[in-house]
């Protein structure tokens, strides 16, 4: 399908509904990737879903996307430029919005999933707009509450399901950062599943059968 000409570029999946209300899920890759890797999911998933796999604004110096910077520095070790990240924030709320707009899609009915810095950056909007979300798959990633709204506490996350997942031998985010979400989660209210599976900085086959079974239930 010819996609829009809107704030960023994306990789689109129609729904098989042809009426009615069409749920849709947005897909953010991490650091280094581009907007073909998860959309690699798009025809295992439940096709109800429209899918958009949207790629990061940034472009690497060496080669793939990214959603904000991340400094390797010698002397203070990797950072991120979290201004950046809010600023990114931003620009994806305001993407779903026009997304939604343009492709007749169901503004109540907004599913996100993202890997790693797609991941990070799909809790801070969650988490940030609960009103504007409503499912959040989270893989290999963590909430870094720096990069979310001021008064994010004070909202109302009734609403928003969060099915998140780590690899326990993840050498890029370690395992310890993901397993804080849950005490964050149940403290927002939260409904979430959140699981660990025997690998590294990926998914594995049966973290994608379970996250896929998660997602059919929430059609």
């Amino acid at each position: 399908m010819t996609t829009a000409a809107l704030s960023l570029e994306h990789l689109l999946k129609p729904s098989s509904l042809k009426e009615g209300k069409i749920p849709v899920l947005f897909m953010f890759h991490g650091y280094g990737s581009n907007e073909e890797d998860l959309f690699s999911f798009a025809s295992d998933l439940p096709p109800e879903f429209c899918i958009i796999s949207v790629r990061a604004p940034l472009t690497l110096p060496t080669f793939g996307y990214a959603w904000y910077t991340i400094n390797f520095d010698a002397a203070f070790g990797k950072w991120s430029d979290e201004d950046e990240a809010r600023w990114a924030r931003e620009k994806i709320v305001h993407f779903i919005e026009e997304a939604c707009t343009a492709y007749y899609l169901d503004k109540n009915n907004v599913t996100l999933l993202g890997f790693s810095q797609g991941t990070i950056l799909s809790y801070a909007v969650a988490l940030s707009y609960p009103e504007k979300i409503r499912n959040v798959i989270a893989l290999s990633g963590y909430i870094n509450e720096s990069i979310l709204v001021e008064d994010y506490a004070q909202k109302d996350h009734s609403k928003v399901q969060i099915y998140a997942s780590h690899g326990s031998v993840d050498q890029v985010i370690p395992v310890e950062w993901a397993q804080n979400a849950p005490a964050l989660l149940e403290a927002l209210k939260i409904p979430f599943t959140y699981e660990e599976f025997p690998v590294g900085h990926g998914v594995s086959p049966q973290n994608f059968v379970a996250f896929k079974k998660w997602l059919k239930n929430r059609i």
